[in-house]
């Protein structure tokens, strides 16, 4: 199997199939013009037999396929934003109050619950490029979606991690100190006897699009490509009704898995309960022991039939959750993207979110990020920083607005919380107003609680204790503090902080442009690139 959690280049002989599929599925699609297919059609919505009998992708490619990848970003067939109004949108988010600035006598415990989703950073990059102003900004999810160069926890060591702090004077606010706390996962993937994965791909009339279900097709056929003969892939596709499209089929067998894939067509209504309750129980059945055992769904979240609120999804699969069977969810789309569902069901799944844009956003999360999207090294990772009020009089977390939990909860080893992944980083900022009269004490102590991972089995969590001391204080912070801190400095500007002071996009570029580091992938100049876009929305 390949292992690898580091972002590679594709080879020229990957990228050209990839390009000609893209537009096969469409000329397969067959819907009517409304983006609901015909009542006769819905009865073979789902996918059509794989074709074995054609010839090589390249003798099926329409003219003008070609072009379907440039620099691994989707351009036409794929529609690039243009200068036009974008139709109303129908997308959902639930965005939750920010936090307050609490006084450290009375609140010195700040508590919260790991989050390594990244859809919002690409949900937003998204938005921008249209034009649009950005909506379910999640700041915890912008710092998150990058890179950071915490020392990871040497193999053999006692906990899977390690905890990085750094305190500055605030960009946004000099008179206020800004704490970053970084929690790195161990690289190190966990012994395991193979992959059993379910993917649950919606194929309803929604997902008619050329940003939705072709890009899905490929998507997966991505990830198909990482896996070998000791991992398990069913599939399950959902729309009216769902259907078992593979089951158990040997993760070597790459063609076959490709082709269901390639076959699959959109219509009818959407049914996700249903699917998901399906995509459970096959995964259940073919359960491996010591393995990774996970669901993946693909969907815009528009569930229309049956059970559809974020609640009733989530009760449904909290009803699962001790089965060991994880859910990570990838969003797809534009205009009725039902990101506040989508978000409910991964964290409620132990599970992630990712927004897939594009193919490059595709590779990024399932074969760059393959370990840290499909191996969790730590569960159900509680943090609790514990503030010092001889040093600091007031303080606030930003972000993790829907992740904060009671302080009591810490203790609780039956509250769920956000479960990380190989390799994967978990970022968090607190800003901080020092105490009259001032101390050369430690600013806080970060506590952090975790389980090791386990089939479905309750394991007791143990606690790991940080101090921060007044060495952590830096006037020439690093080139990571620099740019995880714009980037959360953009989420100020974003969601219209009461708190962003002197928060400004050209701060935010300057200080970016000026820690890109080694920037490998060009993720963090394609940041500086982004936020010059967004400034250009006025």
């Amino acid at each position: 199997m390949n292992l690898a959690t580091r972002r590679t280049t594709p080879t020229l002989p990957l990228m050209v199939p990839l390009a000609a599929a893209l537009t096969v599925v469409l000329a397969l699609a067959g819907c009517t013009g409304a983006g609901e297919a015909s009542d006769a059609e819905a009865e073979t919505a789902n996918l059509t037999a794989p074709d074995t009998a054609t010839g090589s992708d390249a003798a099926r490619v329409p003219e003008g396929a070609a072009e379907a990848l440039s620099g691994d970003r989707l351009v036409p067939p794929y529609p690039e934003p243009g200068p036009t109004e974008p139709p109303l949108s129908g997308e959902e988010y639930d965005d939750s109050p920010e936090s307050p600035f609490l006084d450290v006598a009375t609140s010195p415990l700040s508590t919260f619950s790991a989050d390594v989703d990244t859809a919002s950073y690409s949900n937003l990059r998204r938005q921008v490029n249209q034009g649009v102003t950005p909506e379910g900004v999640r700041i915890e999810e912008l710092v998150n979606y990058f890179d950071y160069d915490y020392p990871a926890p040497a193999a053999g060591d006692e906990h899977p991690f390690s905890v990085t702090t750094e305190v500055a004077p605030a960009p946004w606010n000099p008179e206020h100190r800004l704490a970053m706390v970084g929690v790195q996962a161990t690289e190190e993937l966990p012994a395991t006897e193979g992959n059993n994965v379910v993917f649950l791909l919606d194929v309803s009339g929604s997902m008619d699009e050329p940003n939705k279900l072709p890009l899905l097709a490929e998507s997966f056929a991505l990830l198909v490509e990482q896996l070998d003969e000791d991992d398990r892939v069913s599939i399950v596709t959902y729309a009216g009704d769902n259907r078992v499209v593979a089951d158990s089929v040997p993760g070597s067998e790459h063609a076959v898995l490709v082709d269901h894939l390639r076959s699959l067509r959109a219509g009818g209504s959407t049914g996700g309960a249903a699917g998901l309750a399906t995509a459970y129980e096959l995964a259940e059945k073919n359960f491996v022991r010591g393995g990774n055992n996970r669901v993946i769904l693909a969907t815009d979240g528009d569930f229309n039939v049956g059970p559809s609120s974020p609640e009733e999804l989530t009760s449904l699969i909290e009803a699962h959750r001790r089965s060991g069977v994880y859910v990570s969810v990838l969003g797809f789309g534009m205009y009725n993207l039902k990101d506040s569902t989508m978000e409910a069901v991964a964290d409620h799944g132990n599970g992630n979110y990712a927004y897939i844009d594009t193919l490059a956003e595709a590779r990024k999360v399932l074969v760059d990020e393959f370990g840290s999207t499909m191996f969790v090294v730590a569960q159900d990772l509680k943090l609790q920083v514990e503030l010092n009020p001889a040093v600091v009089g007031s303080y606030r977390l930003i972000g993790y607005d829907n992740r904060r939990l009671a302080d009591e909860d810490f203790d609780d080893d039956t509250k769920d919380a956000g479960d990380v992944g190989a390799g994967q980083s978990v970022t968090a900022f607190y800003e901080l107003v020092p105490a009259g009269g001032g101390s050369d004490g430690d600013f806080m102590t970060v506590h952090v609680r975790y389980k090791a991972p386990a089939d479905g089995v309750s394991a007791a969590s143990t606690e790991v204790a940080f101090p921060v001391g007044a060495r952590a204080f830096t006037t020439a912070p690093s080139a990571d503090f620099e740019f995880a801190s714009a980037v959360a400095e953009l989420g100020l500007v974003a969601t219209g902080s009461e708190y962003r002071a002197q928060a400004n996009l050209d701060a935010v570029r300057l200080r970016a442009a000026g820690a890109l580091g080694s920037d490998q992938y060009g993720l963090r100049a394609e940041f500086v690139d982004l936020v010059e876009a967004y400034r250009a929305l006025g």
